[in-house]
């Protein structure tokens, strides 16, 4: 198959168009065929280079490789202008001169007429003398009876009658610029499209396009309509919602495997399977699997899909990740110990390096509730003793598990609950009492450090305000 993603660069790139072009990438790459970025770039007025940056990043982010280069619309107009002037030679086309205001008027009249509004072919089959001063536009003919069908690869079998979907509509504005739907079959057809797989806004524009395919008498390529991502009230998905720029995923800490994992499964799947490799929705996708009604956007589920990506990746990529967010953890002695005790409870690569931060950085605060709660009359003192007993023990202490087995006896023979001496320890070393096992805090950030950062805080005496 011969696929491609057509954005434009008018504003970001979201995630339902980020999901069309995954569907098209999986298509090409599945048949051994071709997967093309073309920039719809037409419309100068609205062209933003900002927007046009962060598709080309998002790609890159997320690994999506297209054949080439991308193509870039507003480098083809001479192709363009070509075909308008091949179809106004063979009389499939025609010339326009009606004025903004008559074209307004004869709105107002059909709207009154609870009548669609269409344009009425008056210049359809015009000999006379063209009215002066107006730059006319270019107009196809359209089928005047009769339906346009085909088989859509999402929706089956799909017809239109002629006269309700399409009126000779402009196919080049009077400055001699093309209109969308013209370039796009124009492109698709000369660019080799077998398969169009995009959003189903654009069914409406389908017959359209079909009109310019049959005047030229280009081949149709397959169209493959995909439902549209609502949020979980079933409303058009918002910024709010999670409608916001692919790169904004980045920042937040979202993996693109994650990203590209969740997006396959919100319009597509195979069976019960939540968790799919690339390689695997390679193997299985198939665009006439895709879903015929909507699917609903769902943050729980993109977190537990990146969580489980966060716990399964390899550390050196995490500490790339984390590179990203200015955490630097390259030269850490104790990089795996570390990084295999907070991601297993990262959802975020932000939440990832915050609990990194914890250890790498001493803090500088100890959180208030936490510590009235924890520190007490004697609370130094067994901390101090706490000390004194891991130093007699400290060539014995190498692991987590080390430090359990002199522990345990320590907590009994004190007469000790967990928290009382586990939560101070908590607070001293990190700062909060939200904290992984403190055997494995303890084993990451090693003995000397460790009594530094305890004896800090009672130094500090925890930031207890004096009453």
């Amino acid at each position: 198959a011969i696929t491609r993603f057509a954005p434009s660069p008018t504003g970001y790139l979201h995630i339902g168009g980020l999901r069309t072009a995954l569907y098209s990438y999986l298509w090409a790459r599945k048949t051994n065929g071709e997967f093309k970025l073309r920039i719809e770039d037409t419309d100068t007025q609205r062209n933003n280079e900002d927007a046009l940056k962060a598709i080309i990043d998002a790609f890159d982010w997320c690994g999506l490789n297209y054949n080439g280069d991308e193509v870039y619309q507003s480098k083809r107009m001479d192709i363009y202008t070509k075909y308008i002037q091949q179809l106004l030679d063979e009389g499939k086309a025609y010339k326009c001169y009606m004025s903004r205001e008559e074209l307004d008027a004869l709105r107002e009249t059909q709207m009154a007429n609870k009548e669609n509004p269409r344009y009425d072919g008056r210049y359809r089959d015009f000999t006379g003398t063209p009215p002066e001063g107006i730059e006319p536009v270019v107009r196809i003919k359209a089928p005047l009876e009769g339906k346009i069908e085909f088989e859509d690869g999402v929706k089956g079998q799909m017809s239109f009658v002629c006269t309700d979907v399409v009126d000779d509509y402009v196919i080049a504005r009077s400055n001699g610029v093309p209109t969308y739907n013209f370039v796009v079959a124009i492109d698709d057809a000369l660019m080799g499209m077998t398969d169009v797989i995009r959003g189903d806004d654009h069914l409406i524009n389908t017959p359209k396009q079909i009109v310019i395919y049959n005047a030229l008498g280009f081949d149709l390529p397959r169209f493959s309509h995909v439902p549209m991502i609502n949020n979980p009230q079933g409303k058009k998905l918002s910024k709010r919602d999670g409608a916001m720029d692919v790169m904004e995923y980045k920042n937040q800490g979202y993996l693109p495997e994650a990203l590209l994992n969740f997006l396959v499964r919100l319009g597509w799947s195979n069976g019960d399977q939540e968790i799919f490799s690339m390689q695997e929705m390679l193997d299985l996708f198939d665009p006439k699997n895709i879903n015929k009604s909507s699917s609903s956007y769902n943050e729980e589920k993109l977190l537990w899909l990146n969580s489980h990506y966060i716990k399964n990746v390899s550390n050196e990529r995490l500490s790339k990740e984390l590179e990203f967010f200015g955490c630097e953890i390259h030269g850490h002695d104790k990089k795996e110990m570390l990084l295999d005790l907070c991601k297993e409870r990262a959802q975020t690569i932000v939440e990832l390096k915050n609990a990194v931060e914890k250890f790498v950085n001493k803090p500088t605060t100890y959180e208030k509730k936490g510590s009235k709660k924890f520190v007490k009359e004697g609370t130094v003192v067994m901390l101090q003793n706490y000390m004194q007993l891991l130093k007699d023990n400290k060539d014995d202490l190498h692991l987590a598990c080390d430090l359990e087995n002199i522990t345990k006896p320590f907590i009994e023979e004190n007469g000790l609950k967990f928290p009382q001496i586990f939560q101070p320890i908590r607070i001293s070393l990190t700062g909060s009492t939200q904290a992984p096992s403190v055997y494995d805090i303890i084993a990451v950030l090693g003995l000397e450090e460790t009594f530094n950062r305890i004896n800090t805080a009672i130094d500090k005496n925890f930031d207890i305000e004096q009453e």
